[in-house]
């Protein structure tokens, strides 16, 4: 071929039509039902985020899986002690300020208190943790305003209002350029600059808002944590995360509800009488003009001449009950990304192989979460904590101080148990003597750092001293064979089985 033949019209192929590339794009009539849409995420949100919240808490109140997969987020995510603050701030020289770091660590503990870091008195600091991401899964965000004043321990407390109060409804362009979507002012880069919150709750209907024209108070962004996880560029609002099961997990309520009335109907045995005529049958009673008969366990009817008795026996639910809604409660528990057999607790036909590793795959979403719950609300609400206390000197550390200290803060969230702690410990110690793994690797799994380890090991060594009692374990002389899992004592000898 000459090399200008590339510009010659390429001849047409009769009988060749045209194919996409892409089959997601076909067009044809089994994609007709497939309705797309093209807007921006604040356009979709807007018109959907009332009822998506809506339906949401509904089912948080009403339906068991939804309350057990909040249950699993607060135990989880959060834990039943929170996440821990280690501060690891060193001196001049180099070498850890123990006594800064205690100090600012029991200051911290001491805010958190019931009573204490809310304006209201009636949670702790672990129950606002909690309280943020229950309202970050059933909502799809949470808002925290960030109060500074005397009458507050250490000058610091936190409001949590519900999402409604951000109206979203309002949305407009400024004077001064910026915008305001969905309450929320933003400027050029769609950076928040101030939140416009209702001075009421618009579902208050009970009390005292009935009648009241809306009124709006702008609160500046630098006094509001707003917690929720986007989606995609540019998205001002959260959504549910129970979104995309939302559908589903009402619809197989309605089955269950529907399969519970029929085997509760089927119980019942009910029938129908018929006749040719309809005449000559006298009933018990009448319901309308249908005539009925009530019968008791053990007693027989004579019916009347013509009469004929239909048996009304519905065999619903069946054996394939169990199966198509095991089936949907799977595709639920993957959208809301735990597993199956955490959300339903069906155990029935797992192996232990299974299960670890359903196990290990859903702790990793879990720390996925404590990430983000660490990032974007812990670590600011202790940088502003101790910005306030350090102010009025609560603890006897300087605000020239805040640096050196916030900066070397460490959370640590929530660990779990082994799922085999024979092998899995073993399998750590063979680690750390062939220097794969450190002893703070070790550590981070149940939650703790190396520092405080070995400092509660010194500490228990001290209290066995004190009380005379002998400490007979040495936690870091122990031999590798008195745990390595593939050696097992035999019982009824004195031999080691390898």
């Amino acid at each position: 071929m000459a090399i200008f033949d590339i510009f010659k019209a390429k001849p047409k192929l009769k009988g060749k039509t045209f194919q996409r590339s892409y089959q997601g794009a076909n067009q044809g009539y089994l994609f007709s039902d497939f309705k797309a849409s093209e807007r921006s995420a604040d356009s979709e949100l807007r018109t959907a985020i009332t009822i998506l919240r809506s339906r949401s808490r509904d089912l948080a109140r009403n339906n068991e899986y939804v309350k057990r997969y909040l249950n699993l987020l607060q135990t989880n995510v959060i834990g039943e002690k929170g996440f821990g603050l280690q501060v690891k701030a060193t001196d001049s020289i180099g070498k850890s300020d123990r006594d800064g770091n205690q100090k600012v660590e029991m200051a911290f503990k001491s805010w958190g208190k019931v009573g204490n870091c809310t304006v209201d008195g009636k949670h702790s600091w672990i129950d606002a943790q909690k309280l943020a991401v229950e309202s970050l899964a059933r909502d799809g965000e949470a808002f925290i305003i960030k109060h500074r004043g005397s009458a507050f321990h250490d000058s610091f407390a936190l409001e949590f209002i519900e999402p409604d109060q951000v109206d979203e409804q309002k949305n407009q362009r400024l004077a001064n350029g910026n915008e305001v979507r969905m309450g929320i002012e933003l400027d050029k880069f769609k950076r928040p600059v101030a939140y416009h919150i209702l001075t009421y709750h618009p579902g208050d209907y009970d009390y005292s808002t009935t009648g009241k024209s809306a009124k709006h108070i702008r609160v500046p962004a630098s006094k509001v944590i707003h917690l929720y996880m986007p989606n995609r560029a540019g998205q001002t609002r959260g959504e549910p995360w129970i979104s995309p099961a939302l559908a589903s997990i009402k619809q197989l309520g309605a089955l269950r509800e529907a399969a519970i009335v029929n085997a509760r109907i089927g119980a019942s045995k009910m029938g129908f009488f018929t006749s040719p005529t309809g005449d000559g049958f006298a009933a018990d009673d009448l319901d309308g003009n249908v005539p009925i008969m009530e019968a008791q366990p053990g007693t027989f009817h004579q019916l009347p001449s013509g009469v004929d008795f239909k048996a009304f026996d519905p065999q619903y639910p069946n054996n394939e009950f169990e199966g198509f809604h095991k089936a949907c409660l799977k595709g639920v528990a993957s959208a809301l990304g735990v597993s199956y057999t955490s959300l339903s607790n069906d155990l029935e036909a797992t192996s232990y192989s299974s299960i670890r590793q359903g196990a290990l795959e859903e702790r990793d979403q879990y720390r996925s979460w404590q990430r983000f719950v660490s990032d974007h609300f812990v670590r600011p609400i202790f940088e502003e904590w101790l910005g306030a206390a350090m102010e009025i000197n609560s603890f006897g550390i300087p605000l020239r101080q805040y640096d050196r200290f916030s900066e070397a803060a460490e959370f640590r969230g929530k660990a779990w148990n082994w799922v085999d702690p024979q092998k899995e410990m073993g399998a750590a110690v063979m680690g750390l003597k062939n220097g794969i793994l450190s002893l703070q690797d070790v550590a981070s799994q149940y939650g703790k750092d190396v520092e405080e380890l070995v400092s509660q090991i010194a500490k228990d060594k001290e209290i066995a001293e004190q009380f005379g009692v002998r400490y007979a374990l040495e936690p870091f002389g122990a031999s590798l064979n008195s745990i390595n899992p593939d050696i097992i004592e035999d019982e009824n000898t004195d031999n080691t089985v390898v």
